[in-house]
């Protein structure tokens, strides 16, 4: 599949229907974003390898996930899990800034060279246990972890803006529900938005 067909896909299905979001998946790319040896697959619709066991999820569920934070300009994001800064590249075309916390410090030096080299100046990586998100800068208007986490970890509530949105990966037992959250005082009011497969958050409030 190429960048257009999956496009096409989206747009056809109404699975992204945002014009922001599809101009900035347009914008970046996403063969900047992975190990060399696949750069053939880049726009193939599934999760690829990256370093250390870790993936880029597929384009589909990154769009999917990005989309449900419903962005505004003037947003600043919270991302739980760099990887290789792909999520953190694409969202950065929307909003005002992107703090992204990757653990792995090689995935962090990853991230932060991918970015640096496509000249993005509006993602800070940061190499951090993201499961207790980044105080130093919060609170944020929306937060998105790209782990499966045991329960959506209790400093990212405390770190959301009143009425500000998380989207996340909650564990099952055989994959995740993607769970949306909208929060209202000290809770999240939720929304499910699908079955997932993720690696497991790690960290203190990970795995």
């Amino acid at each position: 599949m190429g960048k257009q067909e999956l496009v096409r896909y989206w747009t056809d299905n109404k699975i992204i229907t945002d014009k922001r979001l599809i101009e900035a998946f347009k914008a970046i790319p996403r063969e900047e974003f992975i190990l060399d040896e696949l750069v053939n697959e880049a726009y193939g619709d599934y999760p690829l390898p990256i370093l250390k066991g870790q993936t880029i999820s597929q384009p589909t569920t990154v769009m999917i996930m990005i989309n449900a934070l419903d962005l505004k300009k003037t947003d600043r994001v919270l991302e739980v899990g760099a990887g290789s800064g792909y999520c953190a590249a694409i969202i950065s075309k929307i909003v005002k800034f992107v703090y992204t916390t990757e653990i792995i410090p090689e995935l962090a030096e990853f991230a932060k060279k991918n970015i640096e080299n496509i000249e993005i100046k509006n993602v800070g990586v940061i190499n951090y246990d993201g499961s207790k998100g980044y105080e130093k800068q919060a609170p944020y208007d929306k937060i998105m972890v790209t782990a499966a986490c045991p329960k959506i970890p209790p400093p990212l509530i405390e770190q959301l803006k009143e009425g500000g949105i998380i989207v996340a990966p909650v564990s099952q037992f055989l994959g995740q529900k993607m769970i949306k959250g909208i929060k209202k005082g000290k809770e999240l009011k939720t929304d499910y938005l699908g079955d997932f497969v993720f690696v497991p958050l790690k960290g203190k409030y990970g795995y």
